[in-house]
């Protein structure tokens, strides 16, 4: 988790200056099913699972100090083949309109929309993660960000 952390951070140091935003989500994607099973028992010794999406588990965990803050939630995606990475970070940018005004049209963005957010991803294949930016973030959708 560290590691997928640390590197979506550079990836987003590179394409924008978001440096010192703080994550507030991340998820690991498994290749295979025995991976998603095993990364989700010993994610369960961390935590518990707080949602439960179509894509896998989200776990509150006990606090865990990443390269860009505190991390309180992780989600274990099941395997999906358009999924190669190790997984992203979900970072928290102080105005998200004006993130979204100056980054979206710019190579490696795109916009994914959701039931209850909307989301801005960013991606890069000299990366073996992404990076996303969430509104509202996930922690205000399951409603831990009072």
């Amino acid at each position: 988790m560290k590691e997928i952390v640390a590197e979506a951070k550079l990836l987003s140091k590179k394409y924008t200056d978001q440096e010192s935003a703080p994550v507030n989500y991340a998820c690991i994607f498994t290749q295979r099913g025995e991976e998603f099973e095993e990364l989700v028992a010993l994610t369960g010794e961390m935590g518990y699972v707080i949602d439960q999406t179509s894509m896998g588990p989200i776990f509150k965990i006990e606090p865990l100090e990443t390269a860009s803050g505190t991390l309180n939630l992780l989600k274990i995606r099941r395997p999906d083949p358009d999924k190669p990475e190790k997984g992203y970070a979900d970072f928290t940018v102080s105005d998200y309109q004006a993130f979204k005004r100056e980054y979206l049209s710019k190579p490696g963005f795109h916009l994914l929309a959701r039931p209850k957010m909307e989301i801005i991803g960013l991606a890069d294949d000299a990366y073996n993660v992404r990076a996303y930016y969430a509104n509202p973030t996930l922690p205000r959708v399951l409603g831990l960000d009072k």
